[in-house]
């Protein structure tokens, strides 16, 4: 049963199914579902609509969750964030980190279980599940090891930028770019210009060949 002052959340991931089965685990548990999104860009913007509690993503929808987590960060940095993935891949976890995830659940976690971990994120714990915190321990007690900066670079581009760039990568020229995105030329140019320099590269092609790197 939700309560007026239940926890609000946004809920993204691209599999309708799952989805309910969640929203049905969180209002159960006492939270308010706000709103639910498909994609990353839809979830940043029904985050900023809402300002829930918590954000709740999907890595490997379309747009990338980790692109929205690293968005909402920055646009809203009292809004916890937490993934919920089936990766368990060590680039994931980290980038997420990075990004601003307070959390990174794996989607075979028992559901009612979730209830209890957000809590835990908004009262200053880490929702980790045990076998993912070992790797976090060996990132630091191996010194020599670097994770590419490059990665935590990308990690601060905006969706809008990645969309800029996404299509710049297609062959597209920068009139097509914003005719499809139904922006002016100088706007996207600027766009271009701020990726450069976030990413610290010298022209397009380079910026356009790192990403490509990031999958």
């Amino acid at each position: 049963m939700v309560t007026e002052d239940a926890v609000r959340v946004v809920m993204a991931d691209d599999h309708p199914q799952l989805r309910a089965h969640i929203r049905q685990a969180l209002e159960a548990g006492g939270f308010e579902v706000c709103a639910e999104a498909a994609t990353g860009p839809q979830a940043v913007r029904l985050t900023e609509e809402h300002q829930p509690d918590v954000v709740l993503l999907d890595i490997h929808m379309p747009g990338g969750g980790i692109r929205a987590a690293a968005e909402i960060s920055r646009l809203l940095p009292d809004i916890a964030i937490v993934m919920l993935t089936v990766s368990r891949d060590d680039n994931d976890l980290f980038d997420s980190l990075r990004a601003g995830a307070s959390g990174y659940l794996l989607k075979d976690t028992d559901p009612g279980r979730l209830p209890e971990a957000l809590r835990g994120v908004l009262s200053g714990e880490a929702a980790i599940p045990r076998s993912l915190v070992a790797r976090i321990l060996d990132e630091f007690r191996e010194p020599g090891r670097r994770r590419s900066a490059r990665r935590t670079k990308a990690a601060l581009l905006t969706s809008r930028e990645w969309e800029v760039m996404g299509l710049l990568g297609e062959g597209l020229t920068t009139d097509e770019v914003a005719k499809r995105l139904f922006l002016s030329p100088t706007t996207v140019r600027v766009h271009i210009s701020t990726v450069l320099r976030k990413l610290r590269v010298k022209d397009r092609q380079a910026a356009i060949d790192l990403l490509r790197d990031e999958g």
